[in-house]
């Protein structure tokens, strides 16, 4: 009878923790999704995503155009790469203090490893920063956060204010 009971007990505990597990995973998957419709904090980019919000390099490869209304970043990174999480914080804070002015994008090179490759990307972090006109700027390694805002102002806002 104890036997019983115990089996209860275990399957029980078993289908509570299966249902708070996924009711975590379906929380972070809705806050991931308005994170991406309102535009707060950093937007993670698929190739597809990138090819239709920033630059599509299959129609041509040999033409930058840029897509975006707003001047932006894009990170490539990597979820086990330290520097690439020290600067993590930085951007999203970053993209917040700057909402409405620049998006910053990250993508996952693990993820999107034909992206990567189109670009070039060697080591990681690497950081695109793309004005509005203009060739793209790319830096690699982390920065400090004085670092990312001088190009933000001197690079990206800069080139809008000359436009005005």
């Amino acid at each position: 009878m104890k036997r019983k009971q115990l089996l209860g007990l275990l399957f029980m505990t078993a289908t509570i923790f299966t249902a708070c597990s996924n009711k975590t995973e379906n929380k972070t998957e809705n806050n991931n999704q308005l994170k991406k419709e309102t535009n707060m904090g950093t937007i993670a980019l698929t190739k597809t995503e990138f090819l239709e919000k920033v630059a599509n390099f299959e129609t041509s490869p040999k033409e930058w155009k840029y897509l975006g209304d707003k001047p932006a970043i894009v990170d490539f990174y990597a979820s086990w790469c330290g520097p690439c999480k020290s600067i993590a914080p930085i951007l999203e804070e970053l993209a917040q203090e700057y909402e409405g002015q620049i998006y910053i994008y990250k993508i996952d090179t693990e993820k999107e490893p034909e992206l990567a490759s189109a670009f070039g990307i060697m080591s990681i972090p690497t950081l695109l920063f793309i004005p509005m006109e203009g060739a793209p700027q790319m830096a690699k390694g982390a920065m400090p956060k004085s670092a990312f805002k001088e190009a933000i102002e001197t690079v990206l806002l800069k080139s809008l204010e000359n436009k005005k």
